[in-house]
């Protein structure tokens, strides 16, 4: 009998060099990265730059959008053209209920009508009634390590020809425009979490609007979708700084059970450590499915871990 997963963490530590994925605004002639404040390992405040929990769930979606198409999954109207209102854009969506509609009925529309509106989670509010539909994938923010992370600026010059005519009246991109741009290097922290459990779940309802192979369908899309987000990263300046991409290490915990996977984040130098005792201690209280522990230490381990899990399928959180 196949393994049913409910639940997976990630927390791993993703190297990146060169980059500047993470620009925030541009004041005059400087682009500035996006920082955030946390706490170093004596207790301290320290900035750094980190990178955003919604610019890596966008990566994943785009993902997901893509192997969605490949392997002829179900998606609306919205989702087909990549709309960020998802199904909310769908017309036909939006005139199937009004207010009074059961919730039920609404969430079995959107989840069968849509597997990035069933794994993205959406929000649509239509005829005076909301519906929300909770994401089944969470990312945090991506953490530069304080100790382990390092922005410059350097000086950029594009130049005019001899046969560019510039008419300094008029806004325009031509000319010799003089800039500055950040560079980044670090060792971010990273968190993601998966309530596997969840695809296909009618949350009014309590029960699965979409079948057992479908359900396996979405599960697998999922996690390629997870592993194609490290293998290629976007963000802001790729077209002349792509990330250099050069190590991703950390550890996977797969729940077997309603037990959460722990994850602690990495920016705790003890990371790996703390979430083996604590898969440990969870394991004493639940003997019959221990969590299971992957660690991986390169891209490639990450790669296989991701594979080796597409074996299972999808928990089921609803009385048998």
């Amino acid at each position: 009998m196949t393994k049913e997963i409910f639940s997976i963490s990630i927390s791993g530590e993703l190297s990146l060099d060169l980059h500047a994925l993470n620009n925030e605004r541009s004041e005059g002639n400087q682009t500035f990265t996006r920082q955030v404040t946390v706490l170093d390992k004596d207790g301290e405040l320290t900035t750094v730059n980190a990178i955003s929990g919604d610019m890596f769930k966008h990566i994943q979606a785009k993902h997901l959008h893509a192997i969605s198409l490949e392997e002829g999954l179900n998606l609306c109207n919205g989702c087909l053209n990549f709309d960020s209102n998802r199904i909310a854009s769908d017309k036909e969506f939006t005139s199937s209920y009004k207010k009074d509609t059961p919730d039920e009925e609404v969430y079995q529309t959107i989840i069968q009508k849509c597997v990035m509106d069933d794994i993205e989670g959406m929000m649509a509010t239509a005829n005076n009634k909301n519906v929300a539909r909770k994401s089944i994938i969470e990312f945090g923010w991506v953490v530069g390590k304080p100790e382990k992370t390092f922005t410059e600026n350097y000086f950029h010059l594009k130049k005019a020809t001899n046969a560019s005519i510039v008419d300094k009246n008029k806004a325009e991109n031509s000319g010799q425009n003089i800039f500055y741009r950040p560079l980044n290097t670090g060792v971010y922290a990273t968190v993601i979490h998966l309530e596997t459990a969840r695809i296909g779940l009618n949350e009014a309802s309590l029960n699965y609007d979409v079948d057992a192979e479908e359900r396996k369908k979405r599960y697998d899309a999922l996690l390629k979708s997870v592993l194609y987000t490290f293998l290629k990263t976007e963000g802001a300046m790729r077209a002349s700084q792509a990330p250099h991409l050069h190590d991703f290490k950390g550890v996977i915990t797969v729940s077997f059970s309603s037990l959460p996977a722990p994850s602690v984040s990495p920016l705790n130098g003890q990371y790996e450590q703390e979430i083996a005792t604590i898969t440990a201690n969870l394991n004493e209280l639940n003997s019959e499915n221990p969590i299971e522990l992957l660690k991986f230490n390169s891209i490639s381990e990450f790669t296989k871990n991701i594979k080796d899990l597409m074996r299972y399928t999808p928990g089921s959180i609803v009385r048998k």
